[in-house]
């Protein structure tokens, strides 16, 4: 009897344990960079071929990985249920190498070793980040890249540039926030390619 008694109150406390466990938050996956930087035009030129490797994507630490990242003010903090598929850096690398296939009239980025005349193509991005007005207000998909053209042998800098990009999401919705970020990606990817291409091919004729 008292063996029996103990082994319902054991299994009163495991029942009651299990109750107590609470199932995780439901996370939505996204992804960004879907968006063509040049809608599959395929543009041509006659211009001589630019060689330039691209160094890794540099991301803002807080940007970094899968989570969204918002800001109000001088306030910050991740969008609560919603990740990116992939780290966002990887999503973001991504989408700028096939701008560069569709898009790119000069350049030709190198997947081997860099050619002797070559270019070295640093891209820094310093904001990734949903930016609200105030609290609740529709948000914009803030890109901010800061670029950076050198020459490896003598490590010359051939050129610097800022490319900032805003894209209203047009509502507060996790969908219309991701849809901002992949129109945003696209602008910006776009402006890298022709801006590398332009000083790619002034730096073949300085």
């Amino acid at each position: 009897m008292i063996r029996s008694t103990l082994m319902i109150a054991a299994a009163s406390v495991a029942v009651s344990g299990c109750a107590l466990l609470s199932s995780p938050d439901p996370v939505q996956l996204y992804r960004f960079g879907g968006a063509s930087a040049f809608a599959g035009t395929g543009a041509t030129s006659a211009c001589p071929d630019v060689h330039v490797a691209l160094r890794r994507v540099e991301f803002p630490e807080a940007a970094r990985g899968d989570r969204l990242l918002a800001v109000t003010g001088a306030e910050a903090a991740y969008i609560k249920g919603a990740r990116w598929v992939s780290p966002a850096e990887t999503l973001f690398e991504e989408a700028l190498r096939n701008a560069f296939l569709d898009g790119g009239t000069c350049t030709v980025l190198s997947s081997g070793p860099l050619a002797r005349d070559g270019l070295l193509l640093s891209v820094d991005v310093r904001r990734f980040e949903v930016a609200y007005a105030a609290p609740g207000a529709v948000p914009d998909a803030n890109i901010v890249v800061l670029l950076r053209l050198v020459r490896p042998g003598d490590r010359s800098i051939v050129a610097e540039d800022r490319v900032s990009v805003s894209e209203s999401a047009g509502e507060n919705r996790q969908s219309a926030i991701v849809a901002a970020f992949d129109r945003a990606t696209a602008e910006t990817s776009r402006q890298i390619v022709l801006w590398t291409d332009q000083q790619g091919f002034q730096a073949t004729r300085d």
